[in-house]
């Protein structure tokens, strides 16, 4: 649900987007034109399979900092020098990328949850990390590390 072969509607029809020129920066637009957060990916060479139909864009250029794609520098619609093994790809993954500076020491930290507790605003924390849902060791574990969660959760 976060992530796949990037395709756009266009007079009509659905199609792919050439992966030249393609970077995060243009990922970054993809996920937030679909309102995902997480830590936008740009994958190429057809990472999420060849699409069919045609290719509509190509050479796509964004700063980052663009709505919607149609923000940003690109070929005119429907001119390209592709094939569908070109096809642009984006991940918008949601349970990485987010660092946290604990204790003087850098950790890298996914999306974290409170679980167990009586109420969405207390529990056991657990981390996401390389796929599966983890607990916190509470060795040196204080109210700064408490902070840190709460914060992140958007509890102030």
């Amino acid at each position: 649900s976060f992530e796949g072969r990037v395709e756009v509607y266009h007079d009509g029809k659905w199609g792919t987007i050439c992966d030249d020129q393609w970077d995060d920066r243009d990922a970054e637009v993809v996920c937030r034109q679909l309102g995902l957060s997480g830590n936008p990916k740009a994958l190429s060479w057809a990472h999420y399979g060849q699409g069919s139909g045609p290719i509509l864009l190509d050479e796509v250029e964004c700063s980052g900092n663009e709505l919607s794609l149609d923000q940003c520098k690109k070929s005119d619609w429907g001119h390209q020098n592709c094939d569908h093994i070109e096809d642009a790809g984006v991940s918008c993954d949601p349970f990485t990328g987010t660092d946290l500076q604990l204790y003087g020491s850098q950790m890298q930290l996914g999306t974290v949850r409170l679980a167990g507790g009586r109420s969405p605003s207390e529990g056991r924390v657990e981390v996401y990390y390389n796929g599966d849902w983890g607990t916190v060791c509470d060795d040196g574990w204080t109210d700064l590390g408490a902070q840190v969660v709460c914060r992140q959760l958007g509890f102030r």
